[in-house]
């Protein structure tokens, strides 16, 4: 199991808004594709996973129109 530093972000929808909210945490996960699918359960959902070349994984999210993106780097 891989500890990691996990940010995910929640774009705002809302045209004059171009913030997000931002939230951080720390976890040792097996798989993080598994984890986000777990937080989402949403049948609808599509998932972009793409992994940088420091190891950093992202995986971005369409939820019925909402937008949001996690990262996950190794500590």
């Amino acid at each position: 199991m891989k500890e990691y530093e996990i940010v995910h972000e929640i774009f705002n929808q809302c045209s004059g808004n171009q913030m997000r909210d931002v939230f951080m945490e720390e976890r040792e996960l097996e798989d993080p594709e598994a984890y986000v699918r777990g937080r989402h359960p949403d049948k609808n959902m599509i998932l972009t996973k793409d992994t940088l070349p420091d190891g950093t994984v992202i995986i971005d999210l369409d939820l019925s129109g909402g937008r949001q993106r996690y990262s996950f780097t190794e500590i």
